[in-house]
């Protein structure tokens, strides 16, 4: 049986349904290959050879295909029809030829299908040819690419850019459109305009809408009503004149369908109607594919085959009847450059079946469906037919002209079956319809309405007009569209916020680095016509060490230049170019960059550990001020905690304040001072705000550990506590004793009301879940109080035999005594005997260590 190859156990399942048992149909599960991610696996001086390895979770899947190959010396690699899958061809190819599981006489095809129907892939089989190496050729040279840039930049930004993650080929260029949008969000300044509205109503009483257009003989243009008083003159110009229609004008006009859809278009309407993201879109629509419902869906195409176009006319001609089929076929013809992405458009496979009719479970792939399956009709479907008509209602003088549109659906051809989405709520007059209104006729006011409007700036990018800008500008093709811009999102460079991609501060600082510094790699015309080089490759027309040799002899000079970069040098830089964002002009034409706390230091960008920015004086550590990057924000700032910190009120003569430090906020009682060097402090809870804090609440916080009281079963103290992870229970004998049981609490609030039952529970639940591990020991003898010192003396049981334990003190029991023969005075003799060897050497207090670490885990 000849052994088949395709990516995904879905797609196996689906074939194997059309192929029978005279094939074995097995799965590689995406790539079996990559670049190992560490230095000198691609060699720039050795002709770009690239070091290849099978990752580990790819050698079971190698090795299922290779012991298959033993039965049958057939090979047929089914994977994808583009770039990707061509190359997972290859390297199953290279790999298997590598592990001499191919041999000379091996039969080794590839076959190509753009849907899994039975059609598509009985006449692929019947087709196979080799694998094509000019499209292979294009897959190294791009991940050729991203590997020299990523390993050669990264570093570069890490060294000159604390807390930079990392740099990307195309997700930088991304970031950058991003980013400059952002920016000029904040320089836009909002222009204030009127207009005049009236309601105005036919001799009839029918009521309708119309719009000042003309004012004294004048078109008025979109500014000319400047203020409100311009409105109300404009206003009292309509009320004080009558009316009359001057001229109705009705005009057919039609509306022809969209294209069907290929990858970039999918990803916006879905975004546009569901609200869903680029790689939602792509998991949904591969799973569609995989199970026979849809064509392959990464396509720059928007040609349909011709039996596809028939059988989307025969469907529309059976649900909505002949009126609804144009008389000839709508033709759409593909623009992509790049023959090798311009597969057929992503349609349906089965123009009869709707998403009801296939009984998808999941939702979002019915939703998907839905989508991919109404465009596709609409796009065969007659045009809508409609009638526009213009209204112009003025006064006799000619001072005031009004005009009202509006529109009527004459016949709903493709309408009847989908609308494309807008991505931004535009009104429009022309969707309204208009009463019967007649030349002469009078036209009776029923109000007159002045209307305030502002300027808006351009909106942030969602996911799906991303990438709508990236394939208007060449960047980037439908196979990577939903990895880059998830990438840049990954990272933390981009947060999505109500569906819109705001850039983070790490996004915009290395963005500002790498424009400055490598300018060229982040333009959108360098990278566009890389991209053109790329698809020349795949066509067979370029060779792709030649692409590479380029590149890397610009960018290895670019990347040496910044070796003797200093970081304060970079930072000095970066506040340069981010200085009108960061220091907007004073209303009183002060300096933006002075120090408003000290007033000497100047105000500049610093990096945080954590990779963030912030604003801090150059007078540091003298003046603390800081405030978070981006533009001064009074307000945030009247409530900000300042640098000597906030204060918040005085209890026992102690002065309570909130403080910001390096590993987050926190309250102290009292200040730093030679005597007391570390005043007691508490760290603030990240559920609670900083800046709201209030003096009660810091007091509870500054009472912790609270002690909750002594256990009822071996009286060890029971503590509630706030640590790094949370809310907190600690059963030990101090709150710094490492050994002992930590179990969670549910909330905050819960350290200060917790009961000791509510505890006992809580921690023997904890005990349980791990098997006794970490339960409070029970002793195997109480002796009762030390006689001298105090404290509870108890024989324990240990891992090396029984012992004496008083407080940190673990004394052992000879060999031969039992447990019940040990009294008070052999214990406080191998007490003594023990303390002192503890404390004369630091050996023995390592022993002792030892000793106590191995029974604690013991007791565990």
């Amino acid at each position: 049986m000849p052994v088949v190859v395709v990516e995904s156990p879905a797609k196996a399942k689906t074939i194997n349904k059309y192929l029978g048992s005279d094939y074995t149909v097995l799965a590689s599960y995406g790539h079996v290959r990559d670049l190992p991610p560490k230095d000198g696996s691609v060699d720039p001086e050795n002709e770009f050879d690239m070091l290849w390895e099978v990752a580990s979770d790819s050698k079971k899947h190698v090795k299922a295909i290779a012991d298959a190959l033993k039965d049958d010396n057939a090979l047929i690699l089914a994977t994808d029809p583009d770039r990707e899958g061509e190359a997972i061809s290859w390297h199953l190819q290279e790999a298997l030829t590598k592990r001499k599981s191919i041999k000379k006489d091996t039969d080794v095809k590839r076959v190509t299908f753009n849907a899994i129907t039975k059609a598509a892939v009985t006449e692929a089989m019947q087709n196979a040819r080799q694998v094509d190496m000019p499209l292979v050729e294009a897959y190294l040279a791009r991940r050729a690419l991203d590997y020299l840039v990523g390993f050669n930049l990264s570093p570069v930004l890490w060294r000159k850019l604390p807390g930079a993650k990392s740099a990307g080929r195309v997700q930088s260029v991304c970031l950058r459109l991003i980013t400059e949008r952002e920016m000029e969000i904040e320089a836009f300044r909002a222009r204030e305009y009127w207009s005049v509205k009236a309601v105005l109503a036919s001799p009839r009483g029918q009521e309708y809408e119309a719009r000042l257009v003309s004012l004294a003989g004048k078109k008025l243009e979109k500014y000319d009503l400047e203020n409100q008083t311009a409105a109300e003159m404009a206003q009292q110009a309509i009320t004080s004149r009558d009316l009359k229609i001057q001229s109705v004008e009705a005009k057919p006009a039609s509306r022809n369908p969209s294209a069907p859809f290929m990858t970039s278009t999918l990803q916006q309407e879905a975004s546009r109607k569901f609200g869903m993201g680029a790689r939602q879109t792509m998991s949904a629509a591969q799973r569609l594919y995989e199970a026979g419902h849809i064509t392959y869906m990464r396509t720059d195409g928007i040609d349909m085959a011709p039996e596809a176009v028939q059988n989307a006319r025969d469907a529309i001609k059976d649900r909505y009847g002949a009126d609804y089929v144009p008389s000839s076929p709508r033709i759409y013809k593909n623009k992509a450059k790049n023959a090798q992405e311009a597969h057929e458009c992503i349609r349906p496979t089965d123009m009869a079946k709707d998403a009801a009719s296939l009984k998808i479970m999941d939702d979002d792939q019915r939703k998907l469906y839905d989508l991919i399956w109404k465009r596709t009709l609409a796009c065969q479907m007659e045009g809508a037919r409609l009638e526009r008509t213009t209204v112009e209602i003025g006064s006799d003088d000619g001072q005031v002209v009004l005009r009202a549109t509006g529109q009527v659906v004459l016949f709903d051809g493709f309408l009847r079956v989908y609308e494309e989405g807008r991505d931004d709520d535009v009104v429009d007059d022309d969707d309204r319809r208009l009463p019967q209104l007649s030349q002469g006729e009078k036209a009776d006011k029923r109000s007159v309405t002045p209307e305030q409007h502002f300027t808006q700036p351009p909106p942030r990018y969602t996911e799906a007009t991303l990438v709508k800008r990236m394939e208007e500008l060449g960047i980037g093709r439908p196979s990577t569209y939903a990895s880059i811009v998830t990438t840049i999102q990954d990272r933390g460079y981009v947060r999505k916020d109500r569906n819109r991609l705001i850039p983070e501060d790490k996004g915009r600082l290395v963005i500002a680095f790498l424009e400055n510094y490598f300018r060229k790699y982040v333009g959108y015309n360098f990278t566009a016509g890389l991209e053109e080089e790329l698809d020349d490759v795949s066509a067979g027309d370029r060779n792709y060490k030649d692409v590479l040799g380029r590149f890397w002899q610009d960018f290895s000079a670019a990347i040496a230049e910044t070796s003797e970069l200093r970081i304060t040098e970079v930072l000095e830089k970066i506040n340069e170019v981010l200085e009108p964002h960061l220091f907007p002009p004073l209303e009183d034409g002060g300096d933006p960059r002075q120090c408003p706390n000290c007033g000497a230091g100047r105000l500049s960008m610093r990096t945080a550990r954590s990779g963030g920015a912030f604003i801090g004086c150059s007078n540091y550590p003298e003046c603390r001020y800081t405030r978070p990057f981006g533009p001064p924000d009074p307000e945030a700032e009247a409530s900000a905690i300042p640098p000597e910190g906030k204060l918040l009120g005085e209890d026992q003569g102690d002065e309570i304040r909130v403080f910001k430090g390096r590993f987050g906020p926190y309250v102290q009682r009292g200040e730093v001072t030679e005597e007391n060097k570390k005043p007691p402090r508490q760290s603030i809870p990240k559920d609670w705000v900083p800046e709201d804090l209030e003096l009660d609440r810091a007091l509870m916080l500054l009472s912790l550990p609270r002690e909750i009281g002594p256990h009822p079963e071996d009286g060890i103290m029971v503590w509630a506590n706030i640590g790094r992870y949370g809310p907190y229970l600690k059963h030990a004998e101090s709150t710094s004793d490492r050994g002992g049981t930590n179990a969670n609490l549910e909330g905050i609030d819960e350290v200060w009301t917790v009961g000791m039952n509510r505890a006992v529970q809580l921690l023997a639940e904890k005990v349980a879940s791990r098997g006794g591990r970490g339960a409070a020991a029970k002793p195997l003898h109480e002796l009762g109080e030390h006689p001298d010192e105090g404290g509870p003396v108890n024989v324990m049981k240990g891992k090396y035999g029984p012992y004496v334990k008083w407080g940190k003190v673990n004394a052992t029991i000879p060999k031969g005594t039992e447990p019940e023969d040990v009294t008070m005075d052999m214990a406080v003799q191998l007490i003594a005997e023990k303390a002192p060897k503890k404390k004369t050497t630091r050996k023995k207090a390592t022993a002792k260590k030892t000793t106590a670490k191995k029974t604690t885990k013991k007791s565990a």
